[in-house]
């Protein structure tokens, strides 16, 4: 079976660069903050940084006249030898610490035809939740006119064995060290090392021997669908100008990505709760009880959902995880109700405090458990839009390795 796994050239800054300063958080983080990205602004000074080749999505609005910049900036840094090939034809190496414990991944290349983001895929690669089709085209212009990828996708595998990432880990000793530094603004500790030569094929194996137990569902992508969204939609744009030939070997094919086991215990998804204004509670809950039971997700009282309002708690089981049809319910009540509307609220007590204001009630679905993730999407298809989230904002990737993606 093809495992659509590739190895790569990849490129980190040359000696002598601020890595510190290089580094920064993915682009769609801390979006409503634009304090946080002041500071990254301050830290990186004149500096050499991958700030000045990404678009942070706090400033979105201003994308027409910064894409060109980030551009410029690609070219630069490649004409003055910014950029090095730090490894030919393999994979780097990961080790982040965070708050949430270590977190080791793997970059390597994967192949774009075997990912597909639209509703029903049965493809190799699959995103976890839903694509928002318009949040794709800013980042399919930035890829559109650049040499170069910077990837903050971090791609789930599900590898409870362990088989594919820790052996490396094991030895890392033994591998060539990349780097080795703080990141900034609280972004914790990382460490890289090549992955080359027999360690490669290793890799390989490994992958194979995964793969040919997936079910179809080799590849799940945990953070930064968008971006890969883009690439793809690049890369089919692309597609018809190209030889059958040149397709094959063409390096826009592939996205460099961050392999993640979905075991890893520092890997925590926290639950996204719902807030509903201006309902009326007990109509809502009687619909919702019918809804359920019209679709046989009704298993009577139980904790796998909580609804609950100032002064009354409603509780649910049901025959599964318990987010796809409250979500399905959600939606259609509200275009139902115009005067209602939801938000998402990360944190138990956040939704407490919102809902004791008045005017709310509050819905705390289960925990989505990791071990579910696979197995949903196979049976389900993409999870509803907001189900978890994947470790604290200045825990996602962190702009660092970098691939050519147009033929030098």
């Amino acid at each position: 079976m093809y495992n659509a796994l590739k190895t790569a050239d990849i490129l980190l800054p040359a000696s002598g660069i601020d890595l510190a300063k290089w580094s920064v958080v993915a682009c769609d983080q801390f979006t409503a903050q634009p304090e946080y990205w002041r500071q990254a602004e301050a830290i990186v000074g004149d500096a050499p940084s991958a700030l000045r080749v990404t678009l942070p999505e706090a400033w979105l609005s201003e994308a027409e006249a910064r894409i060109p910049a980030i551009h410029r900036a690609m070219g630069d840094y490649l004409a003055r030898g910014v950029w090095d090939v730090a490894v030919r034809d393999g994979f780097v190496l990961t080790r982040r610490e965070t708050a949430a414990g270590v977190r080791p991944g793997l970059m390597v290349c994967l192949d774009l035809d075997e990912y597909d983001f639209n509703p029903g895929s049965h493809s190799l690669i699959r995103p976890t939740e839903g694509t928002v089709v318009s949040r794709v085209p800013p980042r399919a212009r930035i890829r559109r006119g650049a040499p170069v990828e910077l990837p903050h996708v971090m791609m789930l595998i599900d590898d409870p064995a362990c088989t594919v990432i820790e052996p490396l880990l094991e030895r890392a000793d033994a591998l060539r060290s990349l780097y080795d530094f703080e990141l900034m603004l609280d972004g914790g500790h990382i460490r890289g090392w090549a992955v080359e030569g027999d360690d490669v094929q290793k890799v390989k194996a490994a992958i194979d021997a995964l793969c040919a137990k997936c079910g179809g569902l080799m590849y799940a992508v945990g953070d930064g669908n968008h971006s890969l969204a883009a690439a793809k939609q690049c890369w089919l744009d692309l597609q018809g100008t190209l030889s059958p030939e040149e397709r094959e070997r063409h390096p826009a094919r592939y996205a460099l990505v961050e392999l993640v086991n979905l075991a890893c215990p520092a890997l925590v998804f926290e639950p996204i709760h719902r807030a509903v204004f201006h309902v009326d509670a007990e109509g809502l809950i009687a619909e919702y009880t019918e809804y359920l039971k019209a679709h046989d997700g009704y298993e009577g009282e139980g904790g796998d959902l909580i609804a609950f309002d100032g002064a009354r708690t409603w509780r649910f089981k049901s025959s599964q995880h318990p987010l796809r049809l409250l979500q399905a319910f959600l939606d259609d009540y509200l275009a139902r109700h115009s005067e209602a509307s939801i938000d998402y609220i990360h944190g138990a007590d956040a939704l407490r405090e919102i809902v004791s204001k008045g005017n709310a009630m509050g819905f705390m679905p289960r925990a989505f458990d990791k071990s579910e993730l696979f197995d949903y999407i196979r049976r389900w298809g993409v999870l509803p839009r907001k189900t978890f989230s994947m470790g604290e904002a200045n825990e996602k990737r962190y702009y660092l390795e970098a691939r050519r993606i147009l033929p030098e």
